[in-house]
This record gives C-alpha cells, sequence and structure tokens, in this order.
C-alpha cells in the first residue's frame, strides 16, 4: 500500500512541475506579460493577417508585438498598436510595412527606419505604411494576363 502512495506522489510532482513549465511557456509567449518598451500606433488601409500577439521586427529581428488591432470607425481603417522595445529608437520617418513570415507562415509588422533625426516618442502614430500583399489577388491577375495573350 504504501509504494501505491509513493507512486502517486511522484506522478503528482510530475504532473505539477509539467504545468508550471506549460504555463510559464505560454506565459513568455503571450502578450499577457508586461510591456518593456514604448507604444506606437500605425493606421492601415487594410491589415490582413495582423492580430494582438503578432511580432514586430527591425532588420528582421523581433522587436515588440502587437498590443490591439481595431476599426476607426470613422474612417475604417485598421488602427494597430504596438510596442517597441525601449532600446531601440525609431526615427520619425519609420515606415511601418506589413510582411509575410514566409509564403505559407503568418504575417508581422516590419520597421524600416528612416534618416530623420527625430526620434518617435510614446503614443506617437507612424504615418508611412505599406499594407500586405495579396497573392491570391497577384495570382489571378498573372493567370488572367496569361488568358489575354493566348487570345491575341
Amino acid at each position: 500500500m504504501e509504494k501505491g502512495r509513493t507512486f502517486e506522489t511522484v506522478v503528482g510532482v510530475f504532473v505539477l512541475v509539467v504545468a508550471g513549465l506549460f504555463f510559464n511557456y505560454v506565459y513568455h509567449k503571450s502578450s499577457w506579460q508586461s510591456v518593456d518598451g514604448y507604444v506606437l500606433t500605425a493606421r492601415f488601409d487594410h491589415a490582413d493577417g495582423i492580430h494582438e500577439g503578432s511580432e514586430i521586427k527591425v532588420s528582421g529581428l523581433r522587436a515588440g508585438k502587437v498590443i490591439s488591432a481595431n476599426i476607426d470607425k470613422k474612417d475604417y481603417s485598421a488602427v494597430v498598436k504596438f510596442y517597441v522595445s525601449k532600446d531601440i529608437k525609431l526615427p520619425t520617418d519609420t515606415t511601418a510595412k506589413i510582411s509575410n513570415d514566409g509564403l505559407l507562415g503568418g504575417k508581422y509588422i516590419e520597421l524600416v527606419p528612416g534618416e530623420e533625426k527625430e526620434i518617435l516618442k510614446e503614443n506617437e502614430e507612424i504615418s508611412n505604411t505599406v499594407g500586405p500583399v495579396n497573392f491570391e489577388s497577384l495570382v489571378g491577375k498573372f493567370l488572367s494576363s496569361g488568358n489575354k495573350k493566348e487570345e491575341d
């Protein structure tokens, strides 16, 4: 009888340790953790594939995360609020561009720093934005242009 309880105790401790590791992993991969940076905003005509937790990258490296993505009820633009690591200082002419993470991967926002000397501050808006490339429409245009050439 004593052996059975020891085994149950060991299994119980193991389950608790695995659960703790899992929650630690989720905490560090999610947006639950506190923001260690400054918040910026960008407006896009459409922000397909961008959601809370999407990555922000500078020079291809992770620099922050999306906090929220909402629709402006006045002009129906996509307003994306995100944070950037406090040690990355971006010029005021920085461009925010929605990019694909590979052909089948998710989307992220690439920040392309400009050349201005003035630096973006907390809660400022990046005015230079480029929306995502819609591969379906590009393929459709390519296929339809191929059909037109065959008709000529």
